[in-house]
């Protein structure tokens, strides 16, 4: 990585390269002029003032950085989402942040145009991209960067002033809005760079996270430029993920630090690992959902490197995970982010002894934790509902060891009970994907007249094994799992399956697995 010592601001700070062979690097002191320009576009173009929502809706390109660092020296909230999402999704958005100013590009440019007259607050539209736009209600981001100023006032604001919104996955119910401060995103993050990404600024960062994710925040915009490192990112104009062409990246650039979901990983080691040579690559992590031990051992067989996991929400930042300074527990989802008090409580929000399943909570008095987000914007009961006492519920179910080591079972809906036993689906999943047919899983409760509840599990095959006897291969996976954990844990029934529902930020939505399920004539 360039660097310069006397001078911060000339050390590369963004590097991006696309499949066409593209390549985009801006030092510290780019990002500050660049920084300049857009702002003056958020202020006087979009007429934006402090306080304002503006929506970023852009794939992985360099504007997506500019305008949220442009925003936030505005003194504006950004409200990031995806090129997923459809008309409903982003009507459903706009009306309930009450943006002013969307900013868009070709791939959700007409989506866009097919709610917006439906959404009053709506004034201004922002495109990006090569072609110049055709439809005059829209403004021209590469039109208005030629002719804008290169310096600019920021405004003025406080650690408590909202300063990101971002909605939730919708993995149990609609997407909630949350909303994070200026202290809470930006000190909030501190523990990100230091204990989950150890950035340096001799490093280089690629995170895969969509720019829709609150894990693009973190690991792609607060923390590696809270540490002085390096931002890397890989555009693909078509969308599409190739784990060959990732592989190659990875081990073409002089990437450092590699974050990545288990879904892609899951698709990582199917391929043969052992053909591409990291020599830059030093640390590894993965969130968004529990990590497998199957998938830690093979990620390390294939690459010599640890997978260390990493768990937050989208109303936190880092709260819990492995770090390579302390010893691991493989199983275990690690400890908690120094700063972060978290405990298993029960429903009425009072600490449980270790070894007792509960409420994973983050204690929040006397003093409430930085990076912990400030409401639900708009829902202020359902934002009370989420405090027992002096606890915030992260609404997951977890067991916590005589020496703080954190064990995940499963969000609170996901939850089985059979014949008086309570199972998590993710300890089933993890006896599942250990045998070689499972590419995937989810695990969801079905009704049983006898047992009240039985562990029904829908499974994704890999490829060698798709044109299986479906009978013979239902039998050698339920012995498979009786085999590695309790016997009465093995799903009884078994569903095979070509994808899995997931919200769009790639978590499986086991809701839509579940109701079929319970649904009555």
């Amino acid at each position: 990585m360039e660097m310069d010592d006397e001078n911060p601001t000339k050390a590369l700070a963004f590097w991006w390269v696309d499949d066409n062979g593209q390549e985009i690097k801006w030092t510290f002191k780019d990002l500050i002029k660049l920084t300049n320009k857009v702002t003056n576009i958020l202020q006087v173009s979009c007429d934006l003032q402090k306080g304002d929502c503006v929506m970023i809706i852009l794939p992985r390109i360099p504007e997506w950085w500019l305008l949220n660092l442009a925003a936030f020296k505005a003194g504006t909230i950004t409200c990031p989402g995806t090129i997923q999402l459809r008309a409903a999704d982003i009507k459903y958005r706009l009306l309930n942040s009450g943006a002013k100013c969307i900013v868009a590009s070709d791939e959700t440019r007409s989506v866009i145009d097919e709610c917006a007259d439906s959404c009053p607050d709506l004034k201004k539209k922002l495109y990006v991209g090569s072609q110049s736009s055709k439809c005059s209600s829209w403004l021209n981001f590469t039109e208005l960067m030629a002719t804008a100023p290169d310096s600019a006032e920021g405004v003025k604001t406080r650690a408590s002033d909202p300063m990101m919104w971002f909605f939730t996955s919708g993995t149990t119910s609609h997407p909630k809005m949350t909303e994070h401060t200026h202290a809470s995103y930006g000190i909030g993050s501190l523990s990100t760079t230091r204990y989950l990404l150890t950035a340096t600024q001799t490093d280089v960062i690629w995170n895969l996270a969509d720019t829709g994710w609150a894990k693009s925040a973190w690991s792609s915009l607060f923390a590696p430029w809270l540490g002085g490192a390096c931002v890397f990112i890989y555009h693909t104009t078509n969308h599409k993920f190739d784990s060959k062409s990732l592989l190659q990246i990875l081990e073409k650039y002089s990437i450092s630090v590699f974050c990545a979901p288990p879904t892609a990983l899951r698709l990582f080691v199917q391929e043969d690992l052992s053909k591409y040579k990291f020599k830059s690559l030093r640390h590894c992590i993965s969130g968004g959902e529990p990590v497998n031990e199957e998938l830690i051992s093979q990620w390390k067989k294939g690459t010599g490197l640890e997978l260390y996991e990493a768990y937050g929400q989208t109303e936190t930042t880092f709260l819990c995970g492995n770090y390579p300074f302390l010893e691991r527990k493989i199983g275990s989802m690690g400890k908690a982010s120094p700063g972060i008090n978290l405990q298993i409580v029960n429903d009425e929000g009072e600490v449980q002894p270790p070894g007792t399943l509960g409420n994973l909570a983050i204690c929040c008095k006397p003093d409430r934790p930085v990076g912990l987000f400030s409401r639900y914007v708009g829902e202020p009961k359902l934002t009370e509902s989420v405090f027992r006492g002096d606890y915030y519920l992260t609404g997951d179910k977890c067991e916590m060891d005589e020496d703080g080591y954190i064990w995940f079972i499963g969000r609170n809906d996901d939850i089985i009970l059979s014949s008086g036993y309570r199972i998590g689906p993710f300890e089933v999943e993890s006896a599942l994907i250990q045998h070689p047919a499972v590419l995937e899983s989810a695990v969801v409760r079905s009704p049983d007249p006898i047992r009240g509840e039985i562990i029904m599990a829908f499974v994704v095959l890999t490829q060698k094994y798709q044109n299986s006897n479906t009978d013979e291969l239902k039998k050698e996976l339920q012995e498979h799992v009786k085999s590695i954990t309790a016997p009465y844990k093995y799903p009884r029934r078994i569903k095979f399956v070509t994808e899995l529902p997931k919200t769009i930020s790639g978590k499986i939505r086991r809701v839509e697995l579940r109701k079929p399920e319970w649904q009555t004539d």
